[in-house]
């Protein structure tokens, strides 16, 4: 070991009688920079863990494309559509659908819905991981009713129950004897839950063979056609393309500008909360200033004795500069272990529990990084030893002569 190490470690450990003032202050700063190193980690692993849940459903329900027509009429022979698309390597899975404003029913309540008919052997969203009750069931039953799944919500505002009989209609322009609406009836084989009240409480979804009827639709149109990409990465990279490959008058929407909201409250929390937290961190490495000048003071005469032996000022400003690094390293790890540990709680125990209704989760996920973990350390280390370069470059250019006269 080094003689600056050791020396170093002797004055951490603070074995001296009366000490006690000077390792309290210590213990402190640790404490401090373990506050703001866990605070900060914390901190991202939840906006971590939040865009990644919302991601995870947004992207598990909603298609990553929609191809409509700008005019709002169905797609013109949607068949023809679907095989040009096969060009596409990037395309994983695709399908027609029809979607459009219907009253739905039950003997206990009725309210108005969008009501999304899809190939029910096409799976492009991940519903099936979200339904809470039932089964994702789009086929008729022994009774000749086919299936439809609907949103929590919507099935909380109906009344509806597993089994309930539901009577969807549709109509276009004003009722009357010549303009009756279509009508069908279904049987609730399932209801989803994705925790996103946009989604609970608006979606209604069955086969397209039976929408086709509701909105008058020939069966080889549609009034879209989803796409799923192999990787949801390069959603952003295939718009360009798509946009090129489709003449007027289709009209193509990603994920990101049918729900751009979202996705931009999801950004503002991962770029604004880590800077607030941040400033944790800088507090804390700067109170090791005041940490090490009071070390400095306390070792003042220890400073003279090792100058007179011929020590050199680097020996000096090393020794001080490993103090506050020690207490930087130790409020790290303490730091770090305490961010783990609630990770480990949050996961197992769901510690905090969130409205779901507002965040769209019921608990805040976390989703510990380890980059974070390496630049954190990176960051606190550097704050630390730029904090503790001043003391320690003070207690360098001490005076031997006036410490030894001072100390008579």
């Amino acid at each position: 070991m080094k003689f600056e190490s050791y020396l170093a470690l002797r004055y951490f450990k603070g074995t001296r009688k009366g000490a006690r003032f000077l390792s309290f202050i210590k213990a402190m700063s640790i404490t401090g920079v373990a506050i703001g190193s866990a605070g900060l980690l914390i901190a991202l692993s939840i906006v971590h863990g939040f865009k990644s849940t919302i991601n995870d459903k947004v992207l598990g329900f909603a298609p990553h494309y929609l191809i409509t027509n700008y005019t709002n009429a169905p797609l013109y022979r949607a068949d023809t559509l679907m095989t040009y698309l096969d060009r596409f390597d990037e395309i994983e899975v695709k399908q027609v659908i029809n979607q459009g404003q219907v009253m739905i029913q039950t003997k206990n309540g009725v309210t108005g819905t969008e009501l999304r008919g899809v190939d029910k052997n096409v799976n492009i969203s991940n519903l099936t991981d979200y339904v809470s009750e039932g089964e994702y069931n789009l086929s008729e039953n022994s009774s000749g009713y086919p299936g439809i799944v609907l949103g929590s919500r919507l099935a909380q505002t109906i009344r509806a129950e597993l089994g309930s009989i539901v009577t969807v209609y549709t109509i276009s322009g004003t009722p009357s004897l010549s303009n009756s609406p279509e009508i069908q009836q279904f049987e609730l084989t399932g209801i989803f839950r994705t925790g996103i009240d946009f989604f609970d409480g608006i979606y209604a979804v069955t086969s397209k063979q039976y929408t086709d009827k509701l909105f008058g639709i020939d069966p080889l149109q549609g009034q879209g056609i989803e796409i799923k990409l192999k990787d949801a990465d390069q959603i952003s990279s295939f718009d360009r393309k798509l946009e090129d490959a489709l003449p007027f008058p289709y009209n193509k929407q990603s994920i990101q500008q049918r729900y751009g909201n979202i996705f931009a409250w999801v950004e503002l929390q991962e770029q604004m909360i880590p800077l607030v937290i941040s400033v944790m961190i800088i507090v804390a490495a700067f109170n090791l200033i005041g940490t090490i000048l009071m070390m400095v003071l306390e070792r003042t005469k220890d400073i003279g004795i090792l100058k007179t032996i011929g020590s050199r000022s680097s020996i000096i400003r090393k020794v001080f500069l490993l103090e506050g690094l020690m207490v930087a390293g130790i409020g790290l790890t303490i730091g770090i272990a305490i961010s783990l540990l609630f990770a480990w709680l949050q996961i197992n125990y769901q510690i905090i529990p969130l409205s779901e209704e507002n965040y769209y989760m019921s608990y805040a996920p976390v989703e510990p990084q380890f980059l974070d973990f390496v630049i954190t350390s990176v960051i606190t280390i550097i704050l630390c030893a730029l904090a503790s370069w001043l003391p320690a470059r003070i207690a360098a250019k001490t005076d031997p002569l006036k410490v030894i006269s001072f100390g008579r």
